[in-house]
């Protein structure tokens, strides 16, 4: 175990972390007090931690869960406009330019 001054800490910080990411745990300092500790990442929080932004993800829209397997994919709805209607409005929006 090592003790680091905050300033030290801030000057030197990839060291630290390389020794924590190695195993060690770093205790940081602020006038002699102890205020924080660096380690290395524990097993158990990997895996919840994951799951957690995994689901803040599907919750945000920026991912769709997997299908379970033998499932089918599900079916679009009725498109928004007729292929017809987008293309005319594409060319117009290109003469437009």
């Amino acid at each position: 175990m090592r003790y680091v001054g905050i300033k030290a800490l801030n000057s030197s910080l990839s060291e630290y972390l390389r020794l924590a990411a190695g195993g060690e745990t770093v205790l940081v300092t602020d006038r002699g007090r102890v205020v924080a500790e660096i380690g290395p990442p524990q097993g158990k929080r990997i895996p919840i931690l994951t799951d957690a932004m995994l689901a803040d993800a599907v919750r945000k829209g920026w991912l769709t869960p997997a299908l379970s397997p033998g499932s089918e994919p599900p079916r679009g709805g009725p498109p928004e406009a007729p292929l017809s209607a987008l293309r005319s409005e594409l060319e117009g929006d290109r003469s437009n330019r």
